[in-house]
């Protein structure tokens, strides 16, 4: 008898947890669709990400392909777009481009966030790290960040990995700090001394007990980098530094639209209204989310 008792009580225990479970997933949903810049930003992404992927299924052209009859073509019903000063169908260069922009901004935004994480939490636990690595960003952060990518790819030369690297050379350094900043406000807090009184080692301390409480900025601050790093990547094309031609890149679009811009407007108008509304989604996306894990955010108390 007891025993059965026992089990419906277990039985009732789980299905309340699965009930409140279920309610707090039903409330963080109707929170992100209450938040509009998190919906548009989410949607602009979205279309520019399925874009992207379907380029093969929607375009009639690859993006090499050469006219030179049809060169410099205003938008018509065979070329969406029109066409380059080669011929080439724009519509199908600044789709294929976003593939890159896109790649390009979320390999940036991963690596910058695991980097900046790794950095500023040992930077913000140890006193001899903080000195050498904060330092190195003092260091890279006194350049202007294009200047700074410019200077690193005319080492390196013109190739898509190294327009990664580049970036996430100069985007490091200041999400490093901003974790660091989140890492030291927390390691004051009494639940860190109490967990280091009862033996707590230093990397369990780290990471189960300072590195969750800074993750709201350090999202926050990827959304920022994977925008930022498109607009980087698109100025380094732009200039001839970034992605290699004949590679579609929105930057290169611009740059072969920008001696024709009063004849030709459609090169540069449609990559750069995409660059745009890439950039905006993004920075909407993570406004919005910002508002939604952020516990002082007025808009999340709302």
């Amino acid at each position: 008898m007891l025993a059965e008792t026992r089990k419906v009580v277990g039985t009732d225990v789980i299905g309340q947890k699965r009930e409140i479970a279920k309610e707090r997933r039903a409330l963080f949903l109707r929170r992100v669709w209450a938040n509009k810049m998190v919906v548009v930003g989410g949607v602009i992404i979205f279309l520019i990400t399925l874009l992207a992927l379907a380029a093969p299924l929607i375009t009639q052209f690859t993006p090499y392909d050469l006219e030179a009859v049809n060169r410099l073509k205003p938008p018509n019903a065979t070329h969406w777009f029109g066409t380059d000063n080669f011929g080439r169908d724009i519509f199908s260069r600044v789709v294929y481009g976003a593939r890159v922009s896109l790649a390009v901004g979320l390999s940036v935004a991963i690596i910058t966030g695991f980097l900046g994480l790794l950095i500023g939490m040992y930077s913000s636990f140890y006193r001899i790290l903080d000195h050498i690595l904060m330092r190195i960003a003092d260091g890279l952060m006194a350049f202007p960040s294009i200047l700074l990518a410019i200077a690193i790819m005319a080492v390196m030369g013109p190739k898509p990995i190294n327009v990664v690297i580049a970036i996430v050379i100069v985007e490091t350094p200041g999400v490093a700090r901003i974790v660091r900043s989140a890492a030291l406000v927390v390691k004051e807090q009494t639940y860190i001394e109490a967990a280091r009184a009862q033996g707590a080692s230093s990397w369990k301390i780290i990471w189960s007990h300072i590195a969750p409480n800074v993750l709201t900025p350090l999202i926050v601050q990827i959304t920022y980098v994977f925008s930022v790093s498109m607009i980087i990547e698109a100025s380094l094309s732009f200039l001839g530094t970034g992605i290699p031609v004949p590679e579609p890149s929105w930057g290169n679009i611009l740059y072969d639209g920008k001696s024709v811009i009063q004849t030709a407007w459609w090169m540069t108008v449609f990559p750069g209204m995409f660059l745009l509304l890439a950039v905006l989604g993004s920075n909407l996306l993570g406004d919005g989310i910002r508002d939604l894990i952020d516990p002082q955010s007025n808009k999340a108390k709302k």
